[in-house]
């Protein structure tokens, strides 16, 4: 699989955690950019950090590099190949995916390694 190209995202992104039964509060979608996950345990959202919510738990400081797709269903590997990179760097990762393409956020302190780790691996990253 040719190796793809990344955009560092400008936001500075924090993940917030809330109870299950949580209502999902309105700012979240002033928000030109959020990601809602919700299972029978939690609701986690991934929110610039300029955007206030009260929850349960947050991580803040998060970039965000969007793999540039749209992507086909039919590709493989993707997050696999770009995890495996930074985990050889033991850079954790937090990711989310949408119907077109897969967002990889890292802590703002590794972002420099997170981006270097993966040029070496032949992915192109714009906006750094």
């Amino acid at each position: 699989m040719p190796k793809l190209t990344l955009q560092l995202l400008s936001e500075t992104f924090s993940i917030h955690s809330l109870p299950a039964k949580s209502k999902i509060p309105e700012q979240v979608f002033t928000a030109n950019i959020y990601f809602i996950g919700k299972t029978n345990d939690e609701v986690s959202i991934v929110l610039p950090e300029h955007i206030a919510l009260e929850s349960d738990d947050i991580e803040p400081n998060w970039k965000a590099l969007e793999v540039v797709g749209p992507l086909g269903f039919s590709l493989t590997g993707i997050l696999s190949n770009i995890s495996g990179v930074l985990a050889n760097e033991k850079i954790s990762i937090f990711a989310v995916s949408t119907f077109d393409t897969d967002y990889i956020l890292v802590k703002n302190s590794k972002v420099s390694s997170a981006v270097k780790a993966l040029q070496a691996n032949d992915y192109q990253v714009l906006g750094y």
